[in-house]
């Protein structure tokens, strides 16, 4: 009997989509530094929303991180790998830091004393930031992934050539 992997396939992203995730990760940092580099008022201002924004940025990555390794978990419970699951209190931390981030930047955005039109080019580039920043995330799971998919498929394929070469050699 002769199993073959042929028509398995890994499916990845193509090369256009993860230029368009990298290019507007890219122009949100690039957005984000301007408006904040240039932004009037106290430096201590500058510095809450500096801080604000990078505290947001790592909060994303985290629950990024957080959300899809629970799918991931909930999936292979269903196999035969045991799920590990994070705890309720590391769920607490990840969402409590999130949230906690996003809104203490928002606090201080609205809370700050400039000209409506920048809080707007702040508050858009801040979101752009966040929201490009869950799709780069997602874009480098997803290659993460894919290249495990594909080495375990070529580990099979050489398992099952040398399977089937001492099979005929008998």
């Amino acid at each position: 009997m002769q199993t073959t992997f042929s028509t398995l396939t890994v499916r990845r992203d193509t090369r256009a989509w993860q230029f368009q995730v990298w290019i507007s990760f890219g122009a949100a940092v690039f957005l984000c530094a301007t408006g904040l580099g240039w932004l009037p008022g106290e430096s201590i201002d500058r510095a809450f929303m500096v801080m604000g924004y990078v505290f947001c940025l790592s909060a994303a990555f985290v629950l990024a991180k957080f959300v899809r390794d629970n799918q991931r978990d909930e999936g292979d419970a269903a196999g035969s790998v045991p799920a590990a699951g994070d705890t309720p209190m590391w769920k607490l931390v990840v969402w409590g830091g999130f949230i906690t981030a996003m809104g203490l930047t928002a606090w201080g955005l609205v809370r700050m004393d400039i000209n409506d039109a920048y809080k707007a080019f702040l508050g858009v580039s801040w979101l752009f930031l966040i929201s490009s920043a869950f799709t780069l995330a997602k874009t480098l799971r997803d290659r993460h992934e894919a290249d495990l998919a594909h080495a375990r498929l070529a580990g099979r394929r050489e398992a099952m050539a040398g399977n089937n070469a001492a099979l005929a050699h008998d």
